[in-house]
């Protein structure tokens, strides 16, 4: 892990609460591993009470334990799973809370939560696409739609703090041809063009909504390229990915692509010719 988890970093996104009842909150998905608990911890650590979301209840409760404990923070624990209908409507709930009763307003939701299935696609299962297309697509749009008209109307109310959504979607939604990635990929696309367009809607009144774009992260999730010997330069420490997207959100930017191998990347795929791309892609497969 990098120095940066240790170094404590200046709050990008300072606010004033609704009232002395209730203080900024964070409402956190996926975050039992991997980049989600980073999330946690460092809102954590800016002040954040929080709401942390995940399937994997007792990593939770520990989690929980650990910031409450280092932090002095508040933090409210959902066991759900969001590839679920019932998953989805239990922190739907929790995001349309308005602060008018004894649950704080969610500020800032972070949209991490999400599953990375592979292969061909027309040998993979339709019932894991599915489940893919819901946790990575569905909850994200549910969820975002519970949380937008609260946080409008808490702008218009005349609240000042920072408010919005961080969106994690994945560079791999930039390659335009990704054999063995098509689902996964097309998905995390269309998170971020979804993502831009809902950030247009709502910047005039005051509320941020922020596309972030990983490269490859030293998670559950790639733990298979890890042990076929990717090199590490290809990895961007999830320290990286948390503070570089807070600063982007709190600036009110609809993207941002974390670590500089990756902004290259980036710049280099909107410049390829798209025929060239596939062309590669088709030897690749």
């Amino acid at each position: 892990m990098s120095d940066a988890a240790n170094t404590p970093a200046p709050d990008p996104s300072p606010s004033a609460p609704d009232s002395p009842e209730h203080s900024r909150t964070a409402l956190v998905t996926g975050a039992s591993s991997g980049i989600g608990e980073e999330y946690a911890r460092r809102l954590g650590q800016r002040g954040y009470d929080l709401v942390v979301v995940a399937r994997r209840g007792e990593l939770l409760a520990a989690l929980a334990d650990e910031i409450r404990e280092r932090y002095g923070t508040g933090v409210e624990v959902i066991s759900a799973d969001l590839g679920s209908a019932e998953g989805v409507m239990a922190v739907a709930e929790r995001l349309a809370a308005d602060g008018s009763g004894d649950l704080a307003p969610i500020d800032l939701l972070v949209n991490n939560a999400g599953r990375g299935d592979g292969g061909v696609f027309a040998e993979q299962d339709p019932a894991e696409i599915d489940a893919m297309i819901d946790l990575n697509v569905r909850a994200v749009l549910q969820l975002a739609r519970a949380v937008l008209p609260v946080q409008t109307a808490r702008r218009a109310a005349g609240y000042d703090g920072k408010l919005g959504v961080v969106n994690v979607a994945s560079m791999a939604g930039e390659i335009p041809a990704n054999p063995g990635g098509s689902v996964y990929g097309a998905g995390k696309k269309f998170v971020t063009l979804w993502s831009e367009s809902v950030a247009a809607e709502v910047r005039k009144q005051g509320v941020h909504v922020t596309a972030v774009l990983p490269g490859f992260v030293r998670t559950d999730m790639t733990r298979g390229v890890q042990e076929q010997g990717m090199p590490a330069f290809a990895f961007v420490p999830k320290e990286h990915i948390v503070r570089d997207s807070l600063v982007a959100w709190s600036a009110g930017r609809p993207v941002v692509v974390p670590g500089a191998q990756y902004k290259t990347a980036a710049g280099i795929l909107r410049l390829l010719p798209r025929p060239l791309v596939r062309a590669v892609a088709r030897r690749m497969a």
